[in-house]
């Protein structure tokens, strides 16, 4: 079934040039089509109020529009040292885990479902077994680390990808992680060896981070916000849509 937006159907293109911002999602097909209408949208109401011109491209044209309509105010010095003392564990120097993983890599002709599966049976060999870690990395993970049993060596904050950080600095205890760890690479089996905590830095070198995550932030949710209030207001034929499920333009 086509999807028409505001009597305007989606071309294959469109949709086609959305799939690899959703590579590895559960549903790549359908964000894909909500990330197209929204571009779309996007667009058309750049036109409307007289932004948009011919050098400009929809991601500049999505923060333009959003700068209009939902602008977000910059973080205050209260509001920047409230997120750094409610962050004892961050903004530190030095930090660092010591960590080996197994990836199960995503591509386009493997189904992340079947990808998934294997992953999870191999997290629970180990865990069964956790002197095996070393040979299934070398037998099944599509990180050059196999060669070493999966050995990553120590790691420090900002060195991998963001999820993975998140995942490894998240916990204090060593040893295997419960759960599978998703990043934009595939699915990971990760168990940390060791770890340093450094030293936490001073609130006024980290000023103009945290200023920058908070803005960030705030402007994640305006967007989402204001997302759906376009699709809301929009006539869309083709696809059930629910304001939960619109992604972010990348």
């Amino acid at each position: 079934m086509p999807v028409i937006v505001n009597g305007v159907e989606l071309q294959d293109a469109d949709i086609e040039r959305e799939m690899d911002l959703h590579r590895g999602a559960r549903d790549p097909a359908r964000l894909a089509v909500i990330s197209a209408i929204l571009r779309r949208l996007v667009r058309s109401e750049a036109e409307r109020l007289g932004l948009a011109s011919a050098n400009m491209d929809d991601d500049t044209l999505a923060l333009a529009v959003l700068a209009r309509e939902a602008p977000v105010p910059e973080p205050d010095e209260a509001s920047c040292r409230r997120h750094y003392n409610s962050q004892p564990g961050h903004f530190r120097e030095g930090e660092w885990v010591e960590v080996e993983h197994i990836l199960f890599q995503v591509t386009p002709r493997v189904p992340l479902d079947a990808l998934r599966e294997i992953a999870q049976q191999t997290l629970a060999l180990i865990k069964g077994n956790p002197s095996s870690f070393a040979a299934q990395a070398k037998a099944l993970s599509n990180c050059p680390s196999s060669t070493g049993g999966g050995r990553l060596g120590r790691v420090f904050r900002g060195e991998t990808a963001p999820e993975f950080e998140r995942a490894v600095f998240a916990t204090h205890a060593q040893g295997l992680l419960p759960q599978l760890v998703e990043t934009r690479f595939g699915l990971h089996v990760v168990r940390l060896l060791d770890r340093s905590e450094g030293t936490r830095l001073p609130f006024e070198a980290v000023r103009g981070e945290i200023a920058r995550a908070l803005t960030d932030a705030a402007r994640d949710r305006a967007w989402k916000q204001y997302a759906s209030l376009l699709i809301g207001r929009a006539h869309i034929e083709g696809i059930e849509l629910e304001g939960a499920d619109s992604p972010l333009l990348q």
